[in-house]
C-alpha cells in the first residue's frame, strides 16, 4: 500500500506543480497534458494495482505485476539515462519527479523481489510484458499525430523520421522482452 501511496502522491503533487506553473493551463488542460506521459500513466497504474493488491483477497496476477514492475523500471531507466535535465524542476516538483522516476521504480523492484507472487510466472507470459507499453505507444503516437505534440524526443515524429521512431520503439520492445525473460528466469530460480 505504501508504494500505491507514493505513486499517487507523486502524481498529485506533479499535477499541482504543473497547474501552479501554468505549464498546461487550467485543471483539465493540466490533466490532459500530464496524461500524455508514460511516466504519469504507469504511476497511476501502479497506484491502482498496488491498492488492489492490498485489498483483494486473491491478490494480483503474477504476470501483470511483473510486467508493470518492468514498465516502471523502464520509466526510471529511460528517464535517468535519456531524459533527465530536459525539464528542470524546482521545489516540490523535484520531490514529485524523484518519486515518479526513482522512488516508485526502486520500491516496485524491491517489492517484486521480496513479496510478489512468482510461482505462476512463465515464458507464456512474455506477451504481457509488452501489452501496456504497446497500448501506450499507439495512444501517444495517435495523440501526437492529432496535436503535433509528442511526449518524448525518441518518439517525436515532428523531429525524427518514421524509421528512426520505429527503430527507437522496437529497441524498447526488445528491452522489455529481454527484461521479461529475466523476470521469468528469476521467478523460476526464486521458486526453488
Amino acid at each position: 500500500m505504501a508504494i500505491a501511496l507514493v505513486a499517487a502522491v507523486s502524481v498529485v503533487v506533479m499535477f499541482f506543480y504543473n497547474l501552479e506553473s501554468g505549464r498546461y493551463g487550467d485543471e483539465l488542460e493540466t490533466i490532459w497534458g500530464l496524461a500524455r506521459f508514460f511516466t504519469i500513466l504507469t504511476n497511476c497504474l501502479i497506484a491502482v494495482t498496488f491498492t488492489m493488491a492490498a485489498v483483494r483477497r486473491n491478490g494480483i496476477s503474477s504476470a501483470w505485476v511483473a510486467a508493470l514492475t518492468l514498465a516502471i523500471l523502464l520509466v526510471g531507466a529511460v528517464y535517468h539515462t535519456l531524459l533527465a535535465g530536459i525539464t528542470v524542476f524546482e521545489g516540490v516538483g523535484i520531490w514529485a519527479n524523484q518519486g515518479l522516476h526513482t522512488v516508485v521504480p526502486l520500491a516496485c523492484l524491491l517489492w517484486w523481489i521480496v513479496f510478489a507472487p512468482k510461482r505462476q510466472l512463465s515464458f507464456r507470459d512474455l506477451p504481457t510484458f509488452i501489452v501496456w507499453p504497446c497500448v501506450y505507444i499507439a495512444y501517444a503516437l495517435a495523440r501526437g499525430d492529432a496535436d503535433g505534440i509528442y511526449p518524448y524526443p525518441f518518439m517525436d515524429l515532428a523531429e525524427k523520421t518514421p524509421t528512426e521512431v520505429a527503430i527507437n520503439l522496437a529497441g524498447l520492445m526488445v528491452v522489455l522482452v529481454i527484461g521479461g525473460i529475466i523476470f521469468v528466469l528469476f521467478a523460476r530460480f526464486a521458486d526453488r
